[in-house]
């Protein structure tokens, strides 16, 4: 079993989804790759189903009944990966606006002493996304600014979605408890693991947006980010109690 693990979660990914998984697995450092694939109605699923006769015991993917939500995805995905021996596991989009290239990145800060390490667009201030229009560019930027105020949480980029976890902080955080699947709950992973006492670390990576398919961003996950932040500003932080470590 390989010790690392990236999860992509997918809901009409056909253009990019065997794209990426190519990619990944011709990287150096034998990542395993775990889709979460929502039903999607353009035929993503079968193509995982081809590719996982081509990479077997690399390549897994776990069907949900329908469009769940990013951030229960990555729970479902989480769950799955504790369950077998994987001792890295990262989040990571399918449409390339996460290079896979800086996986090996993300997973060397973590080899290197930090238990989270956040792929970060911010980190150097707005210069690392690429196709964005700069009205969502502010709008993202300023979003982690006004999570900082709130909370205190000292990250630039904390809506990231491309973060790389030790095992240890997803055995801990109390995966029951996260109740966001948006925005949120990139926040709230972070803000939990923060306060867990975890070292977590940002990484600047280039952001480029998709080139194909379509993006699912919403006004409505936006909305859960604004008004979730306030809810997690009072949240009390808890350890899994069924965890020993």
């Amino acid at each position: 079993m390989a010790e690392k693990l990236v999860i992509i979660p997918t809901y009409n990914e056909k253009e990019n989804i065997e794209k990426i998984v190519r990619y990944v697995f011709q990287l150096e450092g034998d990542f395993h790759v775990l889709v979460v694939e929502d039903n999607s109605p353009d035929g993503t699923a079968e193509i995982i189903r081809i590719l996982m006769k081509e990479f077997p015991n690399r390549l897994f993917m776990e069907e949900r009944k329908g469009k769940l939500g990013l951030g229960t995805a990555y729970i479902h995905g989480f769950k799955w990966a504790l369950k077998r021996d994987y001792q890295y596991i990262t989040e990571m989009d399918a449409d390339f606006s996460h290079n896979p290239d800086d996986l090996i990145r993300l997973y060397d800060a973590c080899k290197n002493g930090a238990d989270v390490a956040i792929g970060s667009r911010y980190v150097g201030g707005v210069v690392n996304v690429v196709n964005w229009p700069m009205g969502r560019v502010l709008m993202s930027y300023f979003a982690s600014k006004y999570v900082r105020i709130i909370t205190g949480l000292r990250i630039a980029d904390s809506t990231a979605g491309f973060v790389c976890y030790r095992r240890k902080v997803l055995e801990t955080i109390w995966l029951d408890k996260v109740r966001f699947i948006g925005y949120a709950f990139q926040i709230e992973m972070k803000l939990t693991a923060t306060k867990l006492g975890f070292k977590v670390v940002e990484v600047p990576i280039v952001f480029t947006d998709r080139t194909e398919g379509t993006s699912k961003m919403s006004r409505g996950i936006f909305k859960e980010a604004i008004l979730g932040v306030i809810k997690l500003s009072f949240k009390k932080i808890k350890p899994d109690p069924e965890f020993k470590g």
